[in-house]
């Protein structure tokens, strides 16, 4: 097991300092924090939506909310899908980030078709930063629309920094970027002396 209980006041003193936990599986009970050396953001002034999304969006029958739905979200995400058949979502963390949610410090964008969750996203937010987590779809885009929105929402809000953790190739088509430590430390820092947002 982890040496310290995931409370949200050790999850939120771990982001501040640019770690975050992972599990090895969706049914490991054990923690494992992570420092990489090499993180990957999102820059919102260079956040790019394909062509072909835009296109989808504009004739879309989704319905997007944010914060309605947060457990169902995290453990829909928690399930894995296609080729991710495990995830690093456990319980611990399910439990926890529901926590760090009630505390007003978590976040969810949910995607509906016909009442039913097709998809969404979840992340942490202090201040200026937004810790993106995990996504998952159930419907062709929906993952990616609730990316799409989630940006609007942050940037219009005045948030500074969209940390995506890693880079991957599903994110790769929006603009995500690999940068050193050293460097996001510094960018982190600068978002965290920013005024708490409220755009949930």
């Amino acid at each position: 097991m982890t040496e310290f209980a995931l409370t949200p006041e050790l999850l939120l003193a771990s982001y501040a300092n640019g770690y975050f936990p992972m599990a090895a599986s969706r049914d490991d009970p054990d923690i494992k924090w992570y420092y990489p050396e090499e993180r990957g953001i999102i820059p919102l002034d260079g956040f790019h939506v394909p062509r072909s999304l835009a296109k989808f969006m504009r004739k879309m029958s989704f319905t997007i909310t944010t914060d309605t739905a947060f457990a169902d979200v995290i453990r829909a995400c928690a399930e894995g899908e296609g080729e991710r058949a495990t995830t690093w979502i456990n319980n611990p963390i399910i439990e926890a980030y529901c926590e760090l949610a009630d505390r007003g410090f978590a976040h969810s964008v949910e995607v509906w078709e016909d009442k039913k969750l097709v998809g969404g996203l979840y992340g942490v937010s202090i201040a200026g930063a937004f810790f993106g987590e995990s996504m998952f779809s159930r419907a062709t885009n929906a993952s990616k629309v609730a990316l799409v929105h989630l940006v609007e929402l942050i940037k219009d809000a005045g948030y500074t920094l969209l940390d995506t953790q890693f880079v991957n190739d599903h994110l790769t088509q929006f603009g995500v970027q690999e940068i050193a430590r050293e460097e996001y430390l510094v960018m982190l820092k600068k978002a965290l002396q920013q005024e708490p947002m409220n755009c949930f």
